[in-house]
């Protein structure tokens, strides 16, 4: 994959189930808000630990829900993009047709 477009449906493909999608959108919201408060009260040695709620909810779920490797191995930085298009995808509610849509294209490959 040369590009994060490509790399999109893959990403959204690995994602399918909605309770991977939902421990996901906890622990990227929970480490968010952790962060934030962390910069905003100066503590920035404390701030690596942001990425503890985060990636123990995304590694639980593909080891327990989705039965996948987390992307997160091969491509970093475009797993962390994802899992914001996800968030904000599922916050105005167009997440579950972006999963039949990638869905649907994966398997016409």
């Amino acid at each position: 994959m040369n590009s994060f477009a490509e790399f999109w449906p893959y990403y959204v493909a690995e994602h399918s189930k909605r309770g991977t999608r939902a421990l996901h959108f906890a622990g990227t919201t929970i480490g968010t808000a952790l962060a934030v408060a962390l910069a905003a009260n100066g503590r920035w040695l404390w701030l690596p630990l942001a990425f503890v709620p985060g990636y123990a909810a995304a590694w639980a779920s593909h080891f327990f829900i989705e039965h996948n490797r987390p992307a997160t191995f091969q491509h970093p930085l475009w797993s962390l993009m994802g899992d914001y298009k996800m968030v904000a995808m599922m916050l105005s509610g167009r997440m579950e047709e972006e999963v039949r849509r990638c869905c649907a294209q994966k398997a016409k490959l």
